[in-house]
């Protein structure tokens, strides 16, 4: 019997075998015909395999038969194959001697190699096994999330994952703080409301090393001046007023209790109003016990104030509502001499008047205390102030500054806000007379991302931002903010206050 009568009886048994498969399990399961399909196809592929390598095989290829043949049935031994460029080669089998010969031989062109993958079947969903979670999809994160991925990052960094070392490393503790920035800027670029001077200033404050602190010979004894080690204090720049030129960035600590100067600083950058100078959080040893304090950037370019109203011009509370009635300076109309109108643009009322409502400062525009009803502890019931108000026309403005080139624009300076005043309690006097508000600032309270700003903005601060107690001390005054913003918004609605644009 000849190989292709072996081929061909080979290839009609499996035929009929594979029919007898197809009419025991083909009506029953879909998925076992199509396994007995793929059984069929292999089958035949293996049996044209035969056939044609029977038709050539040669006496002196018994060896390599016997070889491939064991490869093909699983057997263990594997016959060699060496690669060169793109075509594949079998190592020759001595005759002989049964060994390996290392000359390439090319693979027979008519043989069909298979390669079979069994497909990984899926585990049994057995009850009471644990399956593994599904990770969730990202769906992007807030900002208020990102913060407090940076803020972990930034202790794993400044405390190395241990404990507070203790005293015998404050060397190393002092130079590991030189090195690293309280202000905190991982994106490379800080939030758009804050300009190059802005971080600048920051920087100095809150990172420059101090060379020397002295006493400002001023009325307000509390006020003590930084001074870098390229900025050295002279004591013939100590004009007559009080006033030091400082020819270098230099800052002013003032208490800890001051803290919402810094708060002010941020709010202020957020709402576009820009009328504050920079101010940061810093902890010195020799100062305050070392408590975080607030450093304000000190400008000697603000005209020289008044020892008892601490302002550079002089108003009353009438003058005041006169000025606010004639808009001076509005639209760029000269006022008329016989209108009172000083230098100030009608608009830096507007601004200030906002800025001292939602902080509830009440220093400048109502230092008795009229508007509202003051607690034991303020300065104004313990100086008796606020018994004045019977004739609150002649009552002066405080913490009125303006800068020598620019006498137009308001400095606000002194922002000591009060975050504990009960919405009952705020000081609406604050809002007499003002008619218009600033565009970019009411934008801002109304479209509902105040909060994400500025928990932005204080992230840069790391010492105010701990000291506050992190992001839920932080959100607490943001609360207060934002719900008296809220009521701001119904009383523009009830007395028709405008919006208009002011970028001057």
């Amino acid at each position: 019997m000849t190989w292709d009568r072996v081929g061909r009886l080979g290839i009609s048994f499996l035929w009929q075998t594979c029919n007898l498969f197809f009419s025991v399990w083909g009506v029953r399961r879909q998925r076992g015909r199509r396994a007995t399909v793929l059984i069929c196809m292999i089958s035949a592929i293996y049996g044209i395999f035969l056939l044609s390598h029977a038709g050539n095989m040669l006496p002196y290829h018994t060896a390599l038969w016997r070889s491939s043949h064991k490869i093909l049935t699983g057997a263990v031994t594997r016959l060699p194959v060496i690669s060169i460029g793109n075509t594949l080669y079998l190592e020759n089998a001595n005759p002989q001697d049964g060994t390996l010969n290392n000359t390439p031989k090319p693979l027979q062109p008519n043989v069909v190699y298979i390669t079979l993958r069994t497909k990984r079947s899926k585990p049994a969903n057995i009850r009471g096994t644990v399956k593994p979670k599904k990770r969730k999809k990202y769906y992007g994160r807030t900002w208020a999330g990102t913060m407090q991925d940076l803020e972990k990052k930034t202790e794993r960094k400044w405390t190395g994952g241990n404990e507070i070392p203790s005293a015998l490393h404050k060397n190393l503790i002092s130079q590991r703080v030189a090195r690293q920035s309280a202000i905190r800027i991982y994106s490379g670029n800080a939030p758009p409301w804050f300009t190059r001077e802005d971080i600048s200033a920051m920087r100095v404050l809150a990172d420059t090393p101090i060379n020397q602190i002295k006493q400002v010979p001023s009325s307000q004894l509390h006020l003590l001046l930084i001074e870098n080690n390229q900025t050295l204090y002279k004591q013939s720049q100590v004009t007559q007023s009080g006033r030091i030129a400082c020819p270098e960035l230099c800052g002013v600590i003032k208490q800890p209790l001051d803290m919402s100067e810094v708060f002010a600083f941020h709010l202020d950058r957020v709402l576009g109003l820009n009328r504050t100078l920079p101010s940061v959080s810093r902890k010195l040893e020799f100062v305050h016990d070392g408590l975080p304090c607030p450093v304000i950037l000190w400008d000697s370019s603000l005209l020289p104030s008044d020892n008892n109203t601490h302002s550079s011009v002089k108003l009353m509370w009438g003058t005041y509502q006169q000025m606010l009635r004639y808009k001076c300076w509005m639209n760029g109309k000269a006022p008329k001499p016989d209108m009172g109108c000083t230098e100030i643009h009608h608009q830096e009322w507007c601004k200030m008047a906002l800025f001292d409502f939602l902080l509830q400062v009440y220093t400048r525009l109502d230092r008795h205390c009229c508007g509202f009803k003051p607690r034991k502890e303020d300065s104004c019931a313990q100086e008796g102030l606020h018994l004045k108000c019977n004739n609150p026309e002649n009552i002066y403005l405080t913490h009125i500054i303006q800068r020598r080139h620019d006498p137009r624009h308001l400095v606000f300076i002194d922002n000591k806000g009060f975050f504990d005043r009960s919405e009952e309690n705020l000081d609406f006097k604050l809002l007499d007379g003002i008619q218009e508000f600033p565009e970019s600032a009411i934008s801002v309270l109304k479209s509902h991302r105040l909060r994400e700003k500025l928990l932005q903005s204080f992230f840069l601060d790391k010492i105010y931002w701990e000291s506050q107690g992190g992001r839920q001390g932080i959100e607490k005054l943001i609360d207060v903010v934002e719900r008296r913003a809220q009521i701001l918004l119904t009383y523009m609605n009830a007395h028709g206050i405008r919006v208009i644009p002011m970028n001057d």
